[in-house]
């Protein structure tokens, strides 16, 4: 299906809105951006500078750059969209008065899409006038350096719009089969920094060799083929049948021995210590600007060589 042109609107001007925003400019579209905070509303065209430039060294595009309209009231930002990108805080109640307001005013066609990261479309829904509209959208952070973002709805035409205009801005969409806490990368996620967390809860290894371990071991591997794929290409010429077969156990015995952290003063007072000696004194903005230099190098360098 093709991607509809159109302006976008994207609600909520924080840490991801501004990606949304910066993505979708540097793509072509027009975005119209709102937040209930008019010092938020103030600074928001200055914070997309950097992003912007970020992705237009990477973007594969033919238009030139999309404007930014920093509108007064959410009617204004909503009100010609054809995607509506909503990035407000986790919250239900917050959520669902929101789409209230904005199926007052927004077209019959525009797609509501959530980039919520743990609530679900069935918690997000009711109440809604036309249900059918909304879709979660959980992009993955930083939104415009990270190409994936989930969807789920019930609405096959909608997620299909939706889906083509995410491909259209570069993105990776991925689409899920039910609704489910977490989508599908935060339930991986989380599953993976449970057992870093209880690997330093139980005195096996420090936060920095925890962290060291995965960056340039799994997550090496993982950047270029996934979960699934790396156990299919470790199983030789017979690939996953062959696994299964002779190593399936021992990832089983591995299951049995994996822990169930829990966050207490302890532990999250270790997570704390070792995270702040792994920073090495470094701000989190040098911390987020090496970070990004090294994902637009990971993204110049798999260019048009995805596995998945």
């Amino acid at each position: 299906m093709t991607e509809q042109r159109g302006p976008i609107a994207v609600i909520g001007c924080g840490l991801i809105g501004e990606s949304w925003a910066a993505l979708f400019i540097a793509y072509g579209y027009d975005v119209y951006a709102w937040d209930p905070s008019p010092t938020v509303r103030q600074g928001f065209a200055a914070r997309l500078l950097r992003p912007i430039s970020q992705v237009s060294a990477i973007a594969q595009r033919t238009r030139g750059l999309g404007q930014l309209v920093v509108a007064e009231t959410l009617a204004e930002a909503v009100v010609d969209a054809v995607l509506i990108q909503e990035n407000v805080p986790e919250s239900v109640e917050i959520k669902r008065a929101l789409y209230s307001e904005i199926e007052v005013v927004a077209s019959e066609q525009a797609i509501i899409a959530s980039s919520t990261s743990a609530l679900t479309w069935s918690e997000l829904s009711p109440g809604m006038r036309r249900p059918e509209r909304l879709i979660t959208a959980h992009p993955f952070n930083p939104p415009h350096l990270v190409p994936l973002v989930a969807l789920f709805g019930i609405c096959l035409s909608t997620l299909e719009r939706a889906d083509a205009l995410y491909r259209a801005i570069g993105r990776k969409p991925v689409r899920l089969k039910k609704d489910a806490v977490g989508h599908i990368a935060n339930r991986l996620a989380s599953a993976l920094w449970r057992e870093a967390v209880h690997i330093v809860a139980e005195g096996i290894a420090d936060v920095s060799e925890v962290d060291a371990a995965l960056v340039n071991g799994p997550g090496l591997r993982w950047s270029v083929v996934g979960a699934h794929m790396t156990y299919h290409l470790g199983g030789g010429q017979e690939g996953i049948s062959h696994y299964l077969q002779h190593l399936g156990p021992s990832q089983v015995r591995r299951w049995a021995s994996l822990g169930s952290p829990k966050l207490n003063v302890d532990v999250c007072e270790q997570l704390i210590a070792g995270v702040t000696e792994e920073a090495g004194g470094r701000s989190v903005p040098e911390l987020e600007a090496i970070r990004d230099s090294l994902l637009i190098k990971a993204l110049q360098a798999r260019e048009g060589q995805d596995v998945v």
